[in-house]
């Protein structure tokens, strides 16, 4: 089907719009005349409240669907440093909702970079030295429902946001941003680019898959794994495709097989950690094009698509499109991340 005719079935669900749309796209070019490949960023940093984020595309849908439901509290969780989190703190108070967020973690003595914004935002803040999770050791839908027993216990009725925003209401979203994507590239005449994201919950990149296929656009997604969290991960987002496609009108198999993503080879030391390459790459977008990406999401990513690039993994002449999901709170969680990097007098 076209943009338009999926933009109209998209209409069919509740939205609360956070955000006004399309973000920008545009070429990288000092970046693009060093590597020798067109280059273009999609900032979805820029959208949504609380330092924003791609979160705010899913928080749409959901919050929407949680409001419907005349819900008092809201309940999710993430990693120390998730940015979905905060975000879903922020619209939750936006929306007159009590935020609850757990984390699989010890109560730390300091709260940087998205904690603190979480404790301004007035969040109830649930630290569970769980202990599980990490090195894929248990499923993306393992976790949910874990947390979902444990939230009934502690917080009482609430609506309850999987992590990352993973629900197809929520990944409705990035169904939309793909359509948008797919007009935008072919007004500059790149609609077959390459479109590269950080995978950390998989659930913007179930959405542009299911996206894609649905608008019958030449756009290729690829994720990026920045966290290497899920046993059976590919599975997890080609079941999400699935379903969105189903939601739709237009049932589509995906198996997980036909899920584009790079698992762990650029994940570093684990989830939560910046990784020298990352960091690497975050001071070279930063140099030549004054953007700035995070060091647990986007960094990771950036670092992984120069090397594929390097590596001639991204095959062909095609654009790339580096999809910038946010995440700059969490620079501030580690301060010496640009330690000898600056330049005085």
């Amino acid at each position: 089907m076209k943009p338009e005719t999926l933009r109209a079935r998209l209409e069919d669900f509740p939205r609360l719009k956070l955000a006004e749309y399309p973000t920008p796209l545009y070429r990288l070019s000092r970046l693009s005349a060093e590597l020798g490949r067109e280059l273009y960023i999609k900032r979805d940093d820029l959208i949504g409240p609380a330092m924003g984020g791609n979160k705010c595309r899913k928080l749409e849908y959901l919050m929407a669907d949680a409001m419907a439901r005349r819900a008092k509290r809201v309940v999710t969780f993430g990693g120390l440093q998730s940015n979905h989190a905060r975000m879903t703190a922020a619209v939750a108070r936006r929306c007159g909702i009590e935020p609850h967020l757990f984390f699989f973690e010890p109560r730390p003595d300091r709260r940087p970079g998205n904690l603190l914004l979480d404790e301004l935002l007035g969040a109830h803040m649930h630290f569970v030295p769980f202990g599980g999770g990490g090195q894929a050791s248990m499923t993306l839908e393992t976790a949910n429902r874990l947390v979902r027993w444990l939230a009934r216990l502690r917080v009482g009725p609430h609506y309850f946001i999987p992590v990352g925003g993973h629900a197809w209401r929520g990944c409705l979203g990035y169904v939309q941003a793909a359509c948008e994507l797919t007009e935008q590239t072919r007004e500059l005449g790149i609609e077959d680019a390459w479109v590269v994201v950080a995978a950390g919950s998989g659930g913007t990149l179930a959405g542009l898959l299911a996206g894609v296929a649905l608008c019958g656009s030449q756009l290729k997604p690829l994720g990026i794994d920045v966290g290497k969290l899920w046993k059976g991960f590919p599975a997890s987002i080609a079941a999400m495709a699935g379903e969105l496609c189903a939601r739709l009108g237009e049932p589509r198999h995906f198996a997980p097989a036909d899920v584009p993503l790079v698992e762990g080879r650029y994940v570093g030391d684990g989830y939560g950690k910046p990784s020298l390459e990352g960091n690497t790459a975050i001071a070279r977008l930063a140099r030549s094009e004054g953007i700035v990406l995070d060091p647990i999401y986007t960094g990771k990513a950036f670092a992984g698509m120069l090397d594929l690039l390097e590596r001639g993994e991204l095959e062909g002449e095609s654009p790339i499109v580096f999809l910038h999901t946010g995440g700059a709170p969490g620079l501030f969680a580690f301060p010496h991340l640009g330690e000898g990097g600056g330049r005085d007098g």
